[in-house]
């Protein structure tokens, strides 16, 4: 497994992924469901924080889920490469604390090189014709995220 260390010393996780027990490269990014796109966001609301204070920030917007659920899906992101994480001490004992990272433009070059080796060039029409149906206001704020 290679990877490089991140400027907290972690390992960096974007830079391997496993699937099974094969090894995934690098510029194949993996999409995220609903629920950790709801953990993703609560945390950059909170910008730095434990399983825990996820999980109440979760269940302020009316998701309700098991801490261990909340755990598991940080576990999940920081494996994807979409969070970062360190160990702090913890009643006796050490937790994680994750932080979400920069990681729009590279997920979002990751899901379009998804499209073109999955659909080819139809699957290229369809994003471009479903790109071209967004209002003024998306298609800035959609730029402006990619840094266009």
């Amino acid at each position: 497994m290679r990877g490089g260390r991140d400027e907290d010393g972690e390992v960096a996780a974007a830079t391997f992924k496993t699937r099974g027990d094969c090894a995934v490269p690098p510029h194949e990014v993996a999409l995220i469901g609903s629920l950790e796109a709801d953990v993703l966001s609560s945390l950059r609301l909170l910008k730095e924080a434990p399983a825990r204070e996820v999980r109440l920030a979760l269940r302020e917007r009316g998701v309700l889920v098991a801490y261990t659920t909340v755990a598991t899906i940080l576990g999940r992101l920081w494996t994807k490469g979409l969070v970062r994480r360190r160990r702090e001490p913890c009643r006796g004992g050490e937790r994680y604390v994750y932080r979400p990272v920069n990681f729009e433009r590279k997920y979002l070059r990751g899901v379009l090189q998804g499209v073109v080796s999955l659909f080819g060039p139809s699957g290229v029409v369809h994003l471009s014709q479903e790109l071209s149906k967004l209002n003024p206001a998306e298609e800035r704020e959609l730029r402006r995220r990619l840094g266009l």
